[in-house]
């Protein structure tokens, strides 16, 4: 496992996307604190909108996190109207989540916000590179298993 590679560990890929990544999440995360929410808040919503089964627990499993953690985020998301938390009726035991209009709203405005970041974060792109770039990011995502609108 020892194999020597003449190029620096900074150009790998891995490193500079990884890189990139903590510094757009840092700059998306303070865009969504003026809405009071994190990145996970937006996660749970964006599930919700693209059909992903409502119950807490399938989302903590799509989501890939603890449940307490779908309860955690849920629990804000009620409090603030972006979601309805309601008992199936086919089994008490399960709550389903559901976006209000208010949660609709909400996610539109936070789409509008990642749009803004990608301007700012693409500015000295052209236009052929932006798309190489959104269309490379989405294969690497869909090979990743990450959801796709592409």
């Amino acid at each position: 496992m020892n194999d020597v590679n003449p190029l620096p560990l900074t150009t790998s890929v891995v490193f500079r996307l990884g890189t990139l990544g903590s510094v757009v999440t840092a700059r998306f995360t303070t865009a969504l604190a003026e809405l009071e929410l994190k990145p996970k808040h937006v996660g749970l919503m964006v599930a919700l909108d693209s059909g992903a089964p409502p119950s807490q627990l399938e989302l903590a499993r799509i989501m890939a996190v603890a449940p307490s953690l779908v309860v955690s985020l849920a629990d804000h998301l009620e409090r603030i109207g972006a979601v309805d938390r309601v008992r199936d009726p086919a089994d008490r035991r399960r709550q389903v989540l559901a976006l209000t209009d208010t949660g609709r709203e909400l996610l539109a405005d936070c789409t509008a916000l990642a749009h803004r970041l990608d301007e700012e974060l693409t500015a000295s792109l052209t236009g052929p590179e932006r798309e190489a770039l959104r269309r490379t990011l989405g294969l690497l995502g869909a090979e990743a298993g990450l959801p796709t609108s592409d």
